[in-house]
C-alpha cells in the first residue's frame, strides 16, 4: 500500500473518531416539513454515493466539478448521480469521482470551512435534465429573514423513513449575531464564516443526511449544508448551519483554474 493511501485512511478514521465525539454537531440530511421538488427545478442538485448509496448532497457548478460539505469526505463518496429527482431512476447519469479537494483551512473538530469540491472523471453534458448553478460572484450580503430554498434526498422526520425523490423546503436568513448568541447558550461557539437559516426559531430545515446540499437564494448556491445540533430536527433549538461560499470564492476560482 502506497503512502498516500495510508494517510488518506488514517485521515480519514481520525475524521469519523473526532466527529462520532461531536455531540453538539450533527450532520444534515433530511428535510423537515418540506415537500417534493417540482419538476424541472434544482437541475444542479447531484447525490454522492458509495458502494451502498446515497451518503450525501451536492450540487453542479462545472461540467465537471460539483460541490459539497467536506466532512463527507468520511463516506468516501465514489461516484455522483446527476439528472434526475428520483434515485431509483434507472435513466439517471452516474460518473466516477476522479478527485477531492478540501479547503486547507477545514477544522475537523468544529466543522470551520466546511467546502469541499469533488473533480469528477467526464463532463456532464448539460441538457433538459442537468444544468449547473451558479456562486456568488463576491461578498453577500443576506437579508435578516430573506426567503432561500435547500433540497435534498432523506427522511421527512427524525426517525422516519427515507425517501428516493428530491425533497425541498423555504428557510429563513437568520441574523449573525442572533444566531451566534443562540449557540452560545448551548455551550457551542460557531466557527466563522457561515450562514444561519432554517431550523430554530422555526421547525423547517435539514437534518442528519442532506449534507452538501446548496442553500440557494435569489438563484444563486450562497452556502453548503454543514451541520445542527444533536441531530434534533423536527424541533430544533438553534438554527442550521451552513458554510458561507463567498468566504471560499478566491480558494474555489484556484481550484477551477488549474484542474
Amino acid at each position: 500500500m502506497s503512502f498516500a493511501a495510508i494517510m488518506n485512511g488514517l485521515q480519514a478514521f481520525l475524521l469519523l473518531q473526532v466527529l462520532t465525539c461531536l455531540g453538539q454537531i450533527g450532520h444534515g440530511s433530511e428535510i423537515i416539513h418540506g415537500q417534493k421538488a417540482p419538476e424541472n427545478s434544482f437541475l444542479y442538485m447531484v447525490s454522492l454515493q458509495n458502494n451502498r448509496g446515497h451518503v450525501c448532497g451536492g450540487f453542479l457548478i462545472r461540467e465537471d466539478f460539483v460541490m459539497t460539505a467536506a466532512h463527507c469526505y468520511r463516506f468516501s463518496p465514489l461516484h455522483v448521480v446527476l439528472g434526475t429527482h428520483n434515485l431509483k431512476d434507472l435513466h439517471n447519469e452516474k460518473i466516477e469521482v476522479e478527485k477531492r479537494f478540501i479547503t486547507p483551512f477545514f477544522n475537523y473538530t468544529d466543522l470551520r470551512d466546511d467546502i469541499m469540491l469533488l473533480k469528477l472523471a467526464n463532463k456532464t453534458q448539460l441538457n433538459s435534465r442537468v444544468q449547473t448553478i451558479q456562486l456568488p460572484p463576491g461578498e453577500i450580503n443576506l437579508e435578516d429573514n430573506e426567503i432561500c430554498q435547500v433540497a435534498g434526498w432523506g427522511k421527512t422526520s427524525s426517525n422516519g423513513p427515507s425517501v428516493d425523490e428530491l425533497r425541498m423546503v423555504d428557510v429563513s436568513v437568520i441574523n449573525p449575531r442572533e444566531c451566534k448568541e443562540m449557540w452560545d447558550h448551548k455551550k457551542f461557539v460557531l466557527p466563522a464564516n457561515v450562514i444561519c437559516a432554517g431550523g430554530y426559531p422555526r421547525n423547517k430545515g435539514f437534518c442528519q443526511g442532506d449534507s452538501g446540499g446548496p442553500l440557494v437564494c435569489k438563484r444563486k448556491a450562497v452556502g453548503v449544508v454543514s451541520f445542527n445540533r444533536n441531530s434534533i430536527c423536527k424541533y430544533p433549538d438553534v438554527p442550521n448551519i451552513y458554510t458561507d461560499i463567498s468566504k471560499h470564492l478566491k480558494w474555489i476560482n484556484l481550484v477551477l483554474k488549474h484542474n
